[in-house]
């Protein structure tokens, strides 16, 4: 029999009575005029009202403009995913309008170095946020709290505290979890907890969050033959903004995001480790898949799990094509670190000390004591428990193999 906190593959369609009734309700009063506007001038002009700015600075418009038109034609949003889309577009824009106005009031800001940086890049679901967590739980590193990732920017001057923001991520939290506790069991979000830097990329609209949340398969397709380097250059600037406030001596970033970007991950980011998670694709896919599902739902009803599977295992595929590209020029000024899921789970303090090692640096007795402490604090289910299957999304392994195939004799030559 099926635990109380499990969720299945099979069961992102249940939500809460609630949800369905406001979608009916609001949807049955748009002839009235109640459909929240995706229009881009309407998206900008609420921003400014919000923060009473108006500079967003080099700000490249097209990609929000490709992500609307594909949002309006192609996502089919219900009315709570269109209300959650707009005020999430207009936070992005706010935030570009706030972090502008403190490059300009403090250009001490900008003239900053960035920290080196270790650099989390495995697939989704192969222990990326399990490592980060203990890797931050060092006091030498500097990850990005979930508060942060959603505002990098202060809001009314709490540059110290985070107050205003941290009130913001944990109203985030709660409506998350009373939503979608199936999701929040999949991928916890805490809100002063480490979290993807994929969401500093989010500013500039040019990220892989939006197919992850949608089906928007035109913004997708455009996404991949268009230059990201105006996303990590002002992630970058985000950075700083982010270690003016809270300094330390290095950054833990993590994203699988980065996969398929590695080239621009080492020309911006400069002194970088990448920390590369494996796991059987046979695993990790339909996990991520899963987790896909029970995140589009809280968007739009139309959702099919056969979609996901063909969107995303055709671009986990192609993630993993171009990092392995990317390695394949054997840059040896580039540090990697290769990481096996399984000995994450069995030994997360080895592997940590694998991580160090590799850096030239080794753990002392203190510093071990804090990893342990961090690592029995998250214990694996901490919300739940995920389970999962492939035969849900209407495809098999030989398909995820058709687009991994590469990747897995990579793995065989690891030895992972």
């Amino acid at each position: 029999m099926k635990a109380e906190n499990t969720y299945t593959s099979n069961q992102y369609k249940q939500q809460p009575g609630w949800f369905t009734a406001i979608n009916s309700i609001w949807k049955s009063t748009y002839p009235l005029g109640t459909k929240s506007t995706l229009e881009i001038e309407s998206l900008k002009k609420a921003a400014q009202k919000a923060t009473g700015l108006s500079d967003f600075g080099d700000f490249w418009e097209e990609p929000l403009k490709v992500m609307l038109k594909s949002i309006n034609e192609e996502a089919q949003l219900h009315p709570i995913g269109q209300f959650i889309t707009r005020k999430r577009i207009i936070n992005l824009l706010s935030v570009r309008l706030r972090a502008e106005a403190y490059f300009k009031k403090h250009p001490e800001i900008l003239a900053q170095e960035l920290y080196p940086c270790m650099v989390i890049v495995g697939l989704q679901r192969t222990g990326t946020t399990k490592l980060q967590r203990l890797l931050a739980a060092d006091p030498n590193n500097r990850a990005i709290l979930s508060w942060e990732a959603l505002n990098p920017a202060p809001i009314k001057e709490d540059t110290k505290t985070g107050k205003e923001r941290i009130k913001i991520a944990k109203t985030s939290v709660e409506a998350l979890k009373y939503m979608s506790p199936g999701f929040f069991a999949i991928h916890p979000v805490e809100s002063e907890a480490p979290e993807e830097d994929v969401l500093l990329l989010d500013v500039s609209f040019l990220s892989t969050t939006t197919e992850a949340t949608m089906n928007v398969p035109t913004y997708a397709a455009w996404l991949e033959k268009t230059d990201q380097s105006p996303a990590y250059e002002y992630m970058v600037k985000l950075l700083k903004l982010l270690q003016w406030q809270r300094p330390a001596k290095r950054w833990v970033l993590k994203t699988p995001h980065h996969l398929e970007f590695l080239q621009l991950a080492e020309k911006y980011f400069g002194d970088v480790q990448f920390i590369w998670t494996h796991r059987d694709v046979q695993e990790c896919i339909p996990s991520f898949l899963s987790m896909v599902s029970y995140a589009r739902i809280l968007f739009s009803k139309e959702v099919t799990q056969k979609n996901v599977a063909k969107h995303w295992i055709r671009k986990n595929g192609f993630m993993l094509e171009k990092a392995l590209e990317y390695r394949s020029k054997n840059n040896p000024n580039i540090l990697f670190t290769d990481i096996s899921y399984k000995a994450l789970i069995k030994d997360s303090l080895a592997t940590i000390e694998q991580i160090y090692a590799d850096r030239g640096e080794i753990i002392s007795p203190e510093l071990k004591a804090i990893f342990q402490k961090s690592n029995n604090e998250n214990p694996k289910g901490k919300y739940g428990v995920h389970q999962y299957n492939l035969a849900d999304f209407g495809v098999d392994k030989a398909y995820i193999q058709k687009f991994t195939k590469e990747y897995e004799q990579f793995q065989q030559k690891l030895d992972i």
